[in-house]
């Protein structure tokens, strides 16, 4: 029965037993969410680091002062990685998408003040934050929390990159905030931040530069990969994030956002003392937190320091460009524009013919077969831009390079397994799943509306409207007859082409329901 005492030892087992089921998280096996070093004594370092301060309340550090010291040192090493100046200061939050919520709102409250000074109703207007279309999906939560229209700015397919010309066009008085990446998730494309950067001071709009995945690799990457300027030497960069539970190789969550100029950053704060409590004046959107990933973050930094990291990044980066070169060895495939690392995307190389092509998500599926996990993402459809590929993904860390010997001919044997098997249509997949019976037929129809929405996924508003509407029963009868209600398959490629045919809203909204039920509890009294 739930909630009888049970024994410790029997406790930890079970959480053995559990862990034993999740993808490596040290190894090299897993190319996506983790971040291995390579270097175990790391490890222990973070866990004895975070264990010191297990009780600690990050909530006040006048009454914990250890937080503020930690906070302190943290901002500052990435203060100096990021070659900002007095000017530049920060916080520490709990990971990326943090990071991003924040710099949002830091841009929207000074708008909006900035709006009231002049004379104008901030609520006349509503705010817009422009960002290319392969800005980090936590720009659009963050736009969707705090009220923001958010404005997607289509890039080059071959490139990843967007025109700055096109962001320029997108900048009037709405705009509260213009995003760019170093380097972009899907494809690791270095964005044009000086470019981006003079159009958008010569308006008076905050430029926020995302490098959450690879800020602390590209900062130590050396002078021989002659990067342009993407970082605060870059006049017009208002704002940086960097997450160290990546390249900064701390445990999940602690990430850095820096702003230049102080008064600019105070926006990003929360105070109140308008209740009968202790005054609440909070940086982060949490108010107490735990102060273990930000030790586990400031006790790396000490540990490596500037030289630590940038031997960590060298391995990092040698084991990209021997990823790169098999790629670029593997017929029927190529690496996605000229991505700076250490992360890139691989997709389909169509100069060859059909029957010597390569599927990335059937390769994915194939590696993960061989017991390597590689990230499948979908084709993309933008708005006013050429269609974005399907891809597959891969993070490179320092481990990496320790198991090149067995991952190459991996992913080379993988190629060879799927070379020529063409890759899943998703209108396919939804004919076969409507072939089953009338009424899946009425549900595929109902799903797709014979059109095509404005994101070039199959449905119409009427799908859309399907999508958002949908309560959990509904939602969970349609996963069922899509073959999914019993959580996401072994293969990968049938579901990325499903996403990739059926419109954004109904993809997201069975998503979010095979999710949660997926941590749902039992019957009660089971």
């Amino acid at each position: 029965m739930a909630g009888l005492r049970r024994e410790p030892a029997d406790i930890l087992a079970e959480l053995a037993d559990l862990r034993a089921a999740d993808a490596p998280t040290h190894g090299g096996r897993v190319l996506a969410y983790v971040y291995d070093s390579g270097r175990p004594e790391l490890d222990a370092l973070a866990a004895d680091a975070a264990r010191a301060v297990q009780p600690v309340n990050g909530l006040d550090p006048t009454t914990f002062t250890s937080v503020a010291a930690m906070e302190r040192g943290v901002v500052g090493f990435a203060r100096a990685a990021f070659h900002g100046d007095g000017d530049v200061v920060g916080s520490v939050t709990s990971g990326g998408t943090e990071s991003c919520i924040l710099a949002v709102k830091t841009a929207r409250d000074a708008w909006a003040a900035a709006r009231a000074r002049s004379g104008a109703d901030p609520d006349a207007l509503r705010p817009r934050l422009v960002a290319p279309i392969t800005a980090h999906a936590a720009f659009r939560k963050a736009a969707h929390v705090l009220g923001l229209a958010y404005d997607p700015v289509p890039v080059d397919a071959s490139t990843g990159r967007p025109d700055p010309a096109a962001i320029g066009d997108r900048l009037g008085d709405d705009v509260a905030l213009v995003v760019v990446s170093a380097p972009s998730y899907p494809f690791a494309a270095l964005d044009p931040v000086a470019e981006v950067a003079a159009l958008t001071a010569a308006r008076g709009i905050p430029l926020h530069v995302d490098a959450c995945i690879g800020g602390f690799a590209l900062a130590f990457a050396g002078d021989d990969r002659a990067l342009p300027a993407w970082d605060f030497t870059v006049p017009g960069v208002t704002s940086l994030s960097a997450d160290l539970h990546k390249y900064g190789y701390a445990p999940k969550g602690v990430s850095v956002l820096l702003t230049r100029g102080r008064d600019l950053q105070r926006h990003q704060y929360f105070a109140t003392t308008e209740w009968p409590g202790y005054p609440v004046v909070n940086p982060t959107l949490a108010g107490s937190k735990p102060a273990g990933p930000l030790a586990a973050g400031w006790a790396i930094i000490e540990a490596l320091g500037v030289e630590g990291y940038a031997e960590l990044t060298a391995e990092a980066l040698r084991a990209t460009d021997a990823l790169r070169a098999a790629v670029d060895g593997i017929e029927g495939l190529r690496v996605v524009g000229d991505p700076v690392g250490p992360l890139f995307a691989v997709a389909t190389d169509e100069r060859v013919p059909a029957e010597r092509r390569v599927d990335p998500h059937h390769w994915a599926d194939a590696a993960r077969e061989a017991g390597w996990v590689l990230q499948a993402q979908p084709a993309v459809r933008q708005a006013g831009g050429d269609p974005l590929p399907r891809t597959t993904h891969l993070t490179v860390t320092p481990v990496t390079e320790s198991v090149l010997p067995a991952l190459l001919p991996t992913l080379t044997a993988a190629a060879d397994t799927v070379r020529g098997v063409p890759g899943v249509d998703g209108a396919d997949a939804l004919a076969a799943v409507a072939a089953g019976s009338p009424e899946a037929a009425g549900l595929v129809a109902a799903l797709t509306g014979g059109g095509a929405d404005a994101s070039g996924g199959a449905g119409g508003a009427g799908a859309a409207g399907l999508g958002l509407g949908l309560d959990s029963e509904s939602a969970w009868a349609i996963l069922s007859t899509l073959g999914l209600a019993g959580g996401l398959p072994g293969r990968l490629a049938p579901v990325m082409a499903l996403i990739e045919a059926l419109p954004a809203p109904i993809t997201e909204r069975l998503l979010i329901e095979l999710l949660a039920r997926a941590v749902e509890p039992g019957p009660v009294g089971a």
